[in-house]
């Protein structure tokens, strides 16, 4: 097999978003951690779960919106709710699941998280582009995303 090499423009588009993703991430957990005592994965369910109707999910569900396992997503889900922010509920209609639904102390530490994870990434990265910038970066995303969707 022939080794592939990037283009040098490749390699910059490529390995650039790696780096800004990096750097995001440990910007967004420092905050986390900090702040609200929270990882990047434990804001995550809790903005989900925030966004579900009844603001509960089955734990399957979490996972398999997430990168995280079935049982890595449960163990999270008991660090929520040893922290009070969520509780656990037998699905009755199976009796084998389980859903985490969010607490008022989850709702507001996820407010709370939520209103400060916007305004880092306002400070830190849109803030650096125009308008117009943002929304040829949206287009990019979005057309990798659909082509994902279709393969």
């Amino acid at each position: 097999m022939i080794a592939q090499k990037f283009t040098t423009t490749e390699g910059a588009a490529w390995g650039n978003l790696l780096s800004v993703h990096s750097v995001m991430l440990r910007k967004l957990e420092e905050m986390l951690q900090t702040q609200f005592r929270i990882s990047h994965g434990e804001f995550e369910v809790l903005l989900r779960l925030s966004w579900a109707d009844s603001n509960r999910m089955r734990i399957l569900e979490l996972s398999e919106a997430s990168v995280l396992t079935r049982s890595g997503m449960s163990r999270l889900v008991e660090r929520l709710v040893n922290a009070g922010l969520v509780r656990r509920e037998v699905a009755l209609e199976d009796k084998r699941g389980a859903y985490a639904v969010l607490t008022t102390s989850g709702q507001e530490c996820s407010d709370a998280a939520e209103a400060s994870t916007i305004a880092l990434v306002k400070q830190c990265f849109t803030s650096l582009y125009s308008e117009t910038e943002l929304a040829e970066m949206a287009t990019f995303w979005q057309r990798f995303l659909e082509h994902q969707n279709r393969n």
